[in-house]
């Protein structure tokens, strides 16, 4: 009789060795679940209460594994809970397939329970469209295997993103003879690696032979592509400094005495001091958007021009979108680092540049010294409330090198960008592009099901946290030993502080969080709430109690909610700047004088 459509789905994706579905049941994934039900012991299926959390799950466990997962959700708004998800993936290079159930086609456009049809009937594809890289709606279980290969060869090929596949009821348990496709046979599990071409490979290091303040600027696409261990090598070679996107972050170590840190207004003094004043770029990997460069704006993190541009992306769309490259070379990074290393050697640099190069390092050193000599004393203060570079610095010091972080969105965010210190790639997960609420507190249980034997920790704003705090009583179900470590700060900081920024002290509204009859703050106890469901909760308001605390939810290897009572006046120390037109652009606060790019 053949095999029902939520079969051929199921065997695909253990054919595709894919470990995980994870989702939320509803009426129109029912026929998925049943066939999910007969291989239990090939493919685990794990069970959320709220579907973003689903999309958070798959996308952090990509970010890890690279290895995507599948999500299943229901009709109507359960599908519609993962567009925040699904745009973070997105917009930050991570795969997963969403199957998303509809009503059955023979109802298609009458108006049944949960039709987005207003327009079009069955019309979901639709409303996530913006968000994937490609949609595929099954109206025939025949159709299926053909939507199949060629969604995971989506989703890894070139430039890696999430795919959709739309699901009627009845095409979940309607039956088909068609084969179910081989992955090995159609090399759907393939990633696209082009290399340069002659002419631009030589161009690149000609321009580097005659440059001699460079710097390297290695974007996320570095770890997507896995290239990290041809940039050191590339970076060692050579002799040349590294800085990342805030994206990027953890594709250099922070311990190599060539890395510079992260770029942009919450980037690195030395960082932004190599990349507004050197004579050649090289980029790898990132798309420059306005977070990571000033906005743009000349002369605070990038000076385009004078300075030369090589940029290498798998995307040809990021080749000149922002700057102009002097070089543009569509192509893997790792390739192109890789014949950078074979070729340059024919490329040596005069007398005369190599000087100037030592006298750059020099240079950079002495700016990396001044910045470490501005934050390393807040690192160990005492004061209360506790300072934020504190806290990062007591669970630095406790979390393994292979320890893997998440980031949720909020001002701690910015603080992980400027301050964290990483050792390996892949250990510093955030999401930077769409920057989705939710995506550290759903996604450290996919970096741990990613990396079980290494501790995952995320550090999660209270206003972050309270959307999906669901999320521990999944950790206590699945015993997965996920840490949040909630940054409580009494609102929504990033937001209040642009408020006062922009508009003035004193027209501060619903940023923070307080008792709206008397105006004193509010806050959840959060440790309570973790014990409510099962898991473990523990507040700190002591500095000297930060590091016991860190060392003790790891060791105990049980859910856990660490409450951090944190000083929410001070903000992440300015190197360069953003601007939100047509409002005026605020001046760093350290490190650049007025009117210069010194």
């Amino acid at each position: 009789m053949g095999l029902t459509g939520a079969q051929v789905i199921t065997e695909h994706l253990i054919r595709e060795q894919v470990p995980y579905a994870v989702g939320l049941c509803g009426h129109g994934d029912l026929g998925l679940l049943d066939a999910l039900v007969e291989r239990q012991d090939e493919i685990t299926t794990l069970s959320v209460h709220h579907e973003s959390v689903a999309g958070f799950i798959a996308d952090a466990y990509y970010r890890v594994a690279h290895q995507p997962l599948a999500t299943f959700t229901s009709c109507g708004p359960g599908s519609a809970n993962l567009p925040i998800a699904l745009g973070s993936a997105l917009m930050d290079d991570s795969a997963f397939l969403a199957i998303t159930g509809n009503v059955p086609t023979s109802q298609f456009g009458r108006g049944p329970f949960q039709e987005t049809g207003r327009h079009f009937q069955a019309d979901f594809p639709s409303v996530v469209r913006p968000y994937v890289k490609r949609g595929y709606q099954a109206t025939r279980a025949d159709q299926l295997p053909l939507m199949l290969r060629q969604a995971f060869a989506q989703m890894r090929g070139g430039r890696p993103g999430p795919v959709h596949l739309d699901v009627p009821l009845d095409v979940f348990v309607d039956r088909t003879d068609e084969p179910v496709a081989d992955p090995a046979a159609w090399g759907t599990g393939a990633v696209s690696a082009p290399a340069a071409g002659r002419a631009e490979l030589d161009a690149a290091c000609a321009l580097i032979q005659q440059a001699g303040r460079i710097v390297i600027v290695a974007g996320s696409g570095v770890e997507t592509g896995e290239a990290d261990a041809e940039l050191q090598a590339f970076a060692r070679e050579h002799r040349i400094p590294v800085a990342t996107s805030p994206l990027g972050k953890s594709a250099f170590p922070t311990g190599n005495p060539l890395a510079l840190g992260t770029t942009g207004r919450n980037g690195t003094h030395q960082a932004n001091h190599a990349t507004r004043n050197a004579d050649l770029v090289l980029a790898f990997g990132t798309r420059f958007d306005d977070r990571s460069t000033s906005s743009w704006l000349p002369g605070y993190t990038y000076s385009f021009p004078p300075a030369k541009l090589v940029h290498v992306h798998i995307d040809p769309l990021e080749l000149g979108r922002n700057f102009p490259p002097t070089v543009g070379i569509h192509a893997s990074p790792r390739e192109v680092l890789r014949q950078l290393r074979e070729r340059l050697p024919d490329f040596a640099p005069d007398e005369g540049t190599a000087r100037r190069r030592r006298e750059w390092l020099d240079e950079l050193v002495s700016a990396k010294a001044e910045w470490q000599q501005h934050i390393e004393p807040h690192e160990i203060s005492g004061a209360s409330p506790i300072r934020p570079e504190r806290v990062l610095a007591e669970l630095r010091d406790v979390l393994p090198a292979d320890g893997i972080l998440l980031s949720d969105v909020g001002v701690h965010h910015n603080w992980i960008v400027q301050n964290w210190r990483t050792d390996a790639p892949r250990t510093v997960l955030q999401s930077w592009g769409f920057a989705s609420m939710g995506f550290g507190v759903g996604g450290v249980l996919g970096a741990h099901l990613a990396a079980p034997d290494r501790p995952s920790v995320a550090v999660v704003g209270d206003g972050g946290f309270l959307m999906f705090p669901n999320v521990v009583a999944t950790a206590v179900e699945y015993d997965i030993p996920a840490v949040w470590v909630v940054w409580n700060n009494r609102g929504y900081v990033s937001i209040r502080d642009q408020q006062k920024l922009y508009f003035g002290a004193d027209r501060q509204l619903a940023t923070s969080f307080e008792h709206a009859a008397s105006g004193t703050p509010y806050t959840a106890d959060f440790a309570a709430l973790s014990r409510s469901m099962g898991g473990v909760g523990l507040t700190v308001t002591d500095a000297a109690d930060l590091g016991s605390a860190f060392k003790t939810a790891l060791d105990m290897r049980r859910p856990v909610v660490v409450d951090v009572h944190v000083d929410d006046a001070i903000g992440p120390p300015a190197t360069a700047t953003w601007e939100l037109p047509p409002l005026a652009h605020p001046e760093p606060s350290f490190g650049r004088p007025a009117g210069g790019t010194r």
